[in-house]
């Protein structure tokens, strides 16, 4: 159980951890890359064939703790195992949330930096890791780092962000906390046509008037924008952890009421992609089986999944705002998939890991909206269809999360990625490779 540990008892029991770790990476004799053992399920999509199997690992399973809850700063300090679920549990208690909290339970906060993770407050604040502050970073030669947007390490800290841990082992981090009320009053808009449904996207995004928003695209006929606001009562309560399932309320019902942890994790039992998926499944199992066993499940059984060209579709794309009719349109053509979800994303910044081309080709942008494509059956048609994304991306300036399978070659990825600032971080964190490369790591 994760606790709430703020006193200098915690942060000595946090040090003794973090030079145990330092130390293996200090007295390393091996030659082969090395990879985290850790205690949450990684939410990387498990391949039937991914090289951190035969790695070296280091343990760092014990990084579980929240530091510290201070209610007045509104900031959090914990270790990157700790889970969004207990991480909201605790932190409800001084009413406050983190300010993006992914949509799976057992995402964990350094796998949310590592991996760029987003929610429905990133049309406001970005992702997860635009509300940090600082992070100790354990480096591949064993140096503990303190890292911050501004100073000698701020490009370090700033390229730790999707690269995967093949820079170095974040091994604390400080990130701010947002006031919550106890439930979340959820209006669900119906929109017939994409004009009508970016038009109030925008104005979400503009006017701030309301705490959340995410989507469903059902079809190419029915848009659905779920905003959201923090309320303090409720007439009622519904949550989705067994017979309902989020997405399709979205489509039959016109407003809903959840508990705020309920709202935040209302997709974890599968955002477009339920499982158990029949009635009688979820009504015998469905209580008991959530994201974390399903991933779990299959990197033990990864020996049966399908290789690399054929696996069911399971990504996320970044497209630019003035980008987004041309590309569900081709989508519509080409994939005929749906549901969709939907998540706008505020440019906080032009990110340092991303190469500056791909801002420059929509620099007049503010927004990008994430489409995310779970459960798609590649049609028997001999296409790989995640390269058709890859491919389409790369012609309209668009982006995807690397979590997933990649068919990039190098020099396409490289003209996505920013490769000067990756190389001039792994030089100043991992100089002789202890790590695999972002590449390696993502695309092999």
């Amino acid at each position: 159980m994760i606790q709430d540990r703020s006193g200098p008892g915690a942060v000595t029991e946090h040090d003794e951890k973090v030079e145990r770790i330092a130390r293996q990476l200090r007295e390393r004799k091996g030659t082969q890359p090395v990879s985290l053992r850790k205690k949450a399920v990684s939410h990387v999509v498990p391949k039937f064939f991914d090289k951190k199997r035969s790695d070296d690992k280091i343990d760092v399973s014990d990084l579980d703790r929240i530091l510290e809850i201070d209610p007045v700063r509104r900031i959090c300090v914990a270790e990157p195992g700790v889970t969004f679920v207990d991480l909201v549990d605790a932190t409800m208690k001084h009413g406050l949330v983190p300010i993006i909290v992914p949509e799976l339970k057992t995402i964990t906060i350094g796998g949310a930096v590592a991996g760029c993770s987003i929610e429905s407050m990133s049309f406001k604040y970005g992702g997860f890791h635009d509300t940090c502050r600082e992070y100790e970073v354990i480096t591949a030669n064993g140096d503990v780092r303190t890292c911050t947007p501004h100073g000698e390490s701020s490009l370090l800290f700033q390229m730790l962000h999707g690269t995967f841990g093949t820079l170095g082992i974040i091994s604390k981090l400080t990130f701010d906390l947002i006031p919550a009320k106890k439930f979340v009053h959820v209006v669900y808009e119906k929109h017939r046509d994409l004009a009508s449904y970016k038009a109030s996207i925008w104005r979400h995004f503009k006017d701030r008037d309301v705490d959340y928003v995410d989507g469903i695209i059902h079809s190419p006929e029915l848009y659905v924008l779920s905003v959201g606001r923090f309320v303090d009562e409720a007439p009622y309560r519904h949550s989705y952890d067994w017979m309902r399932i989020y997405w399709k309320s979205t489509a039959a019902r016109a407003e809903d009421y959840l508990r705020t942890p309920d709202y935040f994790f209302r997709y974890d039992k599968g955002v477009t992609n339920v499982h158990p998926s029949s009635f009688l499944g979820r009504l015998l199992f469905g209580k008991f089986v959530s994201s974390s066993e399903i991933l779990a499940l299959a990197e033990k059984l990864h020996w049966l999944l399908l290789p690399a060209e054929r696996p069911p579709i399971t990504l996320d794309v970044f497209i630019p705002f003035s980008r987004v009719e041309e590309f569900l349109g081709w989508y519509g053509r080409e994939f005929k998939f749906y549901p969709l979800w939907m998540v706008p994303y505020r440019r906080v910044r032009d990110y340092e890991w991303i190469a500056p081309s791909v801002f420059e080709r929509c620099k007049d942008d503010e927004l990008f909206l994430d489409l995310a494509i779970y459960g798609m059956e590649q049609p028997p048609d001999g296409r790989n269809y995640y390269r058709l994304i890859e491919e389409e991306l790369l012609a309209i300036g668009g982006l995807k999360t690397l979590i997933s399978h990649n068919h990039f070659t190098e020099d396409e990825f490289w003209s996505l990625w920013n490769r000067p600032n990756y190389e001039k971080a792994k030089a100043a964190a991992d100089p002789r490779g202890v790590f695999r490369g972002l590449y390696e790591k993502t695309c092999r």
